[in-house]
């Protein structure tokens, strides 16, 4: 069986310490190239070290040269180094699965163009039960349509650096898009002081930074006399990188084209 050439970009950092555990645990993958930003401590070094367990891949900050021997680079980064990669990975044919968060509307638009020469899962969440509960939030908009306040919280460690995060985010535009708003016109993003009553079409959202929480998300469909929670939460980031990786082989003998985990699982409606 041929394996499927994997590269890891931050791969120094706690999601790319996950994925190049789960690829060298996984029958079908193979660590092809680990990748870092330039003056990491750990270039030149076995990537394989950083989980205990060397593979002979040395980690580098040489992403065209590193590409070229890949099929698939898998980017947890930060939007400025996702999109600098894309443009190497654009030019060699190299498949992405993005589950970087923190775009903004040009950065995604940079994306989207991307996709229109190689294959691109692009996802706020790679984790199957995150994805499963978007169906799931999708579903529940649709049957509480009225008179039910919708808000959604979310919890991270101390150091993501954006928020909401991009899963709340991604669930902000299922509900919305299932009760027929735009979030971008309805989204409550903090309250403090006298701020009136809650007006019914808003969603609103809060956010929790604080010690080494991998990731808690809940939509609260509060009506009266009833609440309804649909919650999920991660215990490590092992489900991100199952995840990712299935998002690898789903694009597996495909040419172009931008997907999300729901096109992967196949829950698209």
């Amino acid at each position: 069986m041929e394996k499927l050439r994997i590269a890891v970009a931050g791969a120094s950092g706690r999601m790319g310490r996950t994925l190049i555990e789960a690829i060298a645990a996984a029958e079908d993958t193979v660590l092809a190239a680990a990748l870092d930003i330039p003056g990491s401590a750990y270039l030149g070094r076995d990537a394989g070290e950083l989980t205990g367990a060397p593979c002979g891949v040395m980690v580098t900050d040489d992403f065209a040269s590193a590409l070229g021997l890949v099929d698939c680079l898998i980017d947890f980064t930060r939007p400025e180094g996702t999109l600098s990669h894309l443009e190497v990975c654009r030019r060699l044919g190299v498949h992405m699965v993005v589950g970087t968060t923190g775009f903004s509307t040009e950065g995604k638009l940079a994306i989207q163009d991307g996709s229109r020469d190689i294959p691109i899962v692009f996802a706020p969440n790679m984790a199957v039960g995150v994805n499963l509960v978007f169906r799931l939030l999708d579903v529940a908009a649709r049957v509480l349509n009225e008179g039910y306040d919708v808000e959604i919280s979310e919890a991270h460690h101390r150091h993501k650096v954006d928020a909401p995060s991009g899963t709340a985010l991604r669930m902000g535009e299922v509900v919305a898009s299932a009760l027929g708003r735009d979030l971008a016109e309805c989204a409550v993003y903090g309250r403090e002081g006298y701020t009136g009553p809650r007006k019914e079409t808003t969603i609103g959202f809060a956010t929790v930074r604080a010690g080494d929480i991998v990731g808690d998300h809940t939509v609260l469909f509060a009506g009266t006399g009833e609440r309804i929670e649909i919650t999920h939460k991660a215990g490590s980031r092992t489900p991100y990188a199952a995840g990712a990786l299935r998002a690898a082989r789903f694009m597996k003998g495909k040419t172009r084209g931008l997907f999300d985990m729901q096109d992967v699982l196949g829950l698209r409606s």
